[in-house]
């Protein structure tokens, strides 16, 4: 497993930057739930004894991810989320949603951030020195720790949604789509949390509910 370094972070600190926040997002595959971003500032140098175990969120488990995602709540200089429900998606798009996600997150940082590190993405609508980081969840610390974040909290959300909506089991696939999830779409049709401009869900129940 690559182990995020705080390359990038350190080029920026050299420069006189001092709130590097990392920003990405969970969410926009799954055929169900919202789309959810994170960003994350961490201290300048930050050294822990639980620094390393930070990675991408997809490759650790879920104990590994809740347990980081307490220590980063703890240690970071500030954390901000951001959450776009579904009819947004379906009306703006998965692309344009994420961004917008990212935004909304970006602006709830205190203090704000002087550069922001994005995964893959750049972020027009949000004027501040930037740089889009190929893999940036698996090399960039700052990026990481804000996939765990996004990845948490959007697990967490759709665990509700389980109970408010049971019988699609989002608690087991967290609206991704799986075999199981297929098939209680057709069973089942769609819920108000499918997205309705994804095909699977439109070739599945035609959208309705």
């Amino acid at each position: 497993m690559i182990t995020p370094d705080f390359s990038e972070e350190r080029v920026r600190w050299v420069k006189g930057f001092h709130f590097i926040a990392g920003i990405d997002e969970a969410g926009r595959g799954p055929l169900a739930g919202p789309v959810v971003a994170a960003a994350v500032i961490l201290p300048v140098e930050f050294r822990s004894d639980w620094l390393h175990m930070v990675a991408d969120s997809k490759v650790l488990t879920a104990s590994r991810r809740e347990l980081l995602y307490e220590r980063l709540y703890e240690a970071s200089v500030s954390v901000g989320v951001g959450v776009i429900d579904v009819p947004t998606i379906d009306m703006v798009g998965i692309a344009r949603a994420t961004r917008l996600a990212m935004k909304m997150a970006v602006k709830q940082l205190e203090p704000a951030p002087d550069y922001l590190l994005v995964d893959y993405f750049r972020l027009p609508e949000v004027r501040l020195p930037q740089k889009g980081v190929t893999n940036g969840d698996s090399i960039c610390v700052s990026i990481a720790s804000a996939s765990i974040v996004a990845k948490v909290t959007r697990d967490r959300l759709m665990v509700e949604y389980d109970k408010k909506y049971p019988g699609y089991r989002f608690a087991d696939h967290k609206g991704y789509g799986t075999r199981r999830h297929l098939e209680c779409l057709k069973l089942l049709g769609a819920s108000p949390i499918h997205r309705r401009s994804f095909q699977p869900v439109l070739d599945v129940c035609g959208g309705a509910e």
